[in-house]
């Protein structure tokens, strides 16, 4: 077996895009999108037709709304070739509006229900901010499952958890970008930072038992994603799922096995302890405000091409 099917026997793999015609080869079980990763598909000639039928099916909506529905096109399409489930993000401009963010996802969720499509079946994205996290608590009660995203942290993790999220998306990629800029390193495997903080998030669940599950994402290379085998979910994009399906060689669980982490402390967090904890990691701080930013500034350029179409 090549390495993409070794791993899923440790692994639900997930495709991280917003091509889906990319999908269909690696016959991922859920797949997860972004502002990025859907601003990136509709500038391709294939998908431009899903642009010009939400434009020309809602003359009278809000640009913003008209975005809405795009991502939801593009989520019911995933949908039909995947047999799980599709994540669809709230815009990232709401990241610090509680009421705002659960507004959003009723929404999101009333139009995917309005096309058939059980609720059951989407995760709605929202940032791994103290507001966002919140909101996550309130639509996980009213059965809106949530992937929360821009999660580079242990607290961030321990917040979410505690708020009964349905799955966290700890950044890998990001991480490594930040310490490879400030080390020089070129991380690999184990030693690889953004490895290791999902593996620290991975065990303080098990330890403690939250049924949280724990998805990797934001990957760089395919060292990041063996190192992570047996993770509950990894989140992929095609090229990396390619390398690793035109790749040979032995996948070894890393996590998950018997055994796993030892000493680990409980921590009892509240806001104060979360605001806290947050501003004495930098990389965290940093990672979670750049992420932010850059996720509206593609949906800002999204709702300029939509604009400029109307």
């Amino acid at each position: 077996m090549n390495q993409l099917e070794q791993l899923k026997q440790f692994t639900t793999v997930v495709a991280d895009t917003g091509d889906f015609q990319s999908i269909k080869q690696f016959t991922p079980q859920d797949a997860t999108t972004n502002p990025s990763l859907i601003l990136k598909a509709v500038q391709k000639p294939e998908y431009k037709h899903i642009l010009d039928k939400a434009i020309k099916d809602h003359p009278k909506l809000s640009t913003g709304e008209i975005i809405d529905r795009v991502l939801v096109a593009f989520g019911m399409e995933i949908l039909k070739i995947i047999p799980g489930r599709v994540s669809t993000e709230i815009d990232a401009a709401l990241s610090f509006d509680t009421h705002a963010t659960v507004a959003k996802g009723r929404e999101l969720i009333a139009l995917y229900e309005a096309e058939g499509v059980g609720r059951e079946r989407v995760l709605i994205k929202i940032a791994s901010t103290w507001e966002g996290i919140r909101a996550a608590e309130i639509l996980q009660k009213e059965g809106i499952r949530v992937n929360m995203t821009l999660l580079f942290a242990l607290p961030q993790a321990i917040a979410c958890a505690e708020a009964g999220a349905q799955l966290i998306s700890p950044f890998v990629g990001r991480i490594y970008d930040y310490f490879k800029k400030q080390t020089g390193v070129d991380y690999m495997g184990a030693e690889d930072p953004g490895v290791q903080s999902v593996k620290r998030i991975y065990n303080y669940y098990r330890k403690f038992g939250y049924k949280t599950e724990v998805m990797g994402a934001s990957f760089r290379n395919t060292s990041q994603i063996l190192e992570l085998a047996g993770c509950d979910l990894l989140t992929i994009s095609p090229e990396l799922l390619q390398q690793l399906a035109n790749t040979e060689g032995k996948v070894e669980r890393k996590l998950g096995g018997e055994g796993g982490a030892v000493s680990i402390e409980k921590v009892a967090l509240d806001e104060k302890t979360f605001r806290f904890m947050m501003n004495e990691d930098a990389m965290a701080s940093d990672k979670l405000a750049e992420g932010i930013r850059a996720f509206c500034a593609d949906s800002g350029k999204l709702k300029q091409i939509i604009s400029g179409m109307r």
